[in-house]
């Protein structure tokens, strides 16, 4: 769904192949892994403030990035729990590989085209999310919802139970957004049936810092986003 790698925003457009995830060597220290992940990093960095990385570029960054921080936070928890905090504010999607189902549907996925941003509000109990696409400062599509934390897995799980268009707020019922999203095209059809059997739609988290942040969504498709800080200021 952002997005399923997003809510409403996971599913707008596409790449023409499935970014699998790449198996995980042994790793003797956190310090070894986290090393391994700078290189990748630094091309995302450089991708979410320029745009000019190539596709491919990217999707192989993602990919690397997401081998080396799964092998780190098996040597340390913090990782998890690092990851966590730095989620905190607003992020705009930069890049997305798009679902499996889009992939296959659309083809073609890359640079986000539109304003989509995602909020995360770690400080509330339970701690709150917001998935939206604007047109400038205006929020046309917005969901609103919670989401919980699984430390171990570096899972988010969420679910919106309220969408605003155009600034008109309407409550949804258990497993709306999802279907919302598969009819629309916004979303992942694996949320649907994860609503079906009262399950959350979720993110594998890969990374979050001060200026970017990684997943991976229940769709299979990767995602990169940089920290909004102006959306930010007025959470």
């Amino acid at each position: 769904q952002p997005a399923s790698a997003r809510g409403p925003v996971n599913a707008l457009v596409a790449q023409p192949r499935i970014a699998r995830a790449r198996s995980v060597p042994s790793c003797s220290a956190d310090t070894q892994s986290l090393s391994t992940a700078e290189p990748a990093l630094a091309v995302l960095k450089e991708a979410a403030r320029t745009k000019q990385v190539s596709d491919d570029k990217v999707v192989g960054a993602l990919l690397d990035l997401e081998q080396a921080m799964r092998a780190a936070a098996k040597e340390d928890p913090k990782v998890s729990t690092d990851t966590l905090e730095n989620l905190h504010g607003a992020w705009r999607l930069v890049f997305t590989t798009g679902t499996v189902d889009t992939q296959k549907r659309v083809g073609t996925v890359s640079y986000f085209p539109v304003k989509a941003v995602q909020t995360f509000d770690t400080k509330q109990t339970p701690m709150r999310i917001t998935n939206g696409i604007f047109l400038g400062d205006f929020a046309v599509l917005k969901f609103f919802g919670e989401f919980e934390w699984e430390e171990k897995k570096r899972r988010l799980n969420f679910d919106f139970d309220a969408i605003s268009v155009f600034g008109l707020r309407i409550n949804l019922p258990k497993g709306g957004a999802a279907q919302i999203g598969a009819s629309s095209g916004l979303g992942s059809k694996s949320n649907v049936q994860l609503a079906a059997k009262e399950k959350k739609a979720f993110f594998n988290w890969i990374s979050a810092d001060a200026d970017v942040a990684t997943a991976r969504g229940g769709g299979g498709g990767l995602a990169l986003w940089r920290r909004d800080l102006e959306l930010q200021a007025d959470m």
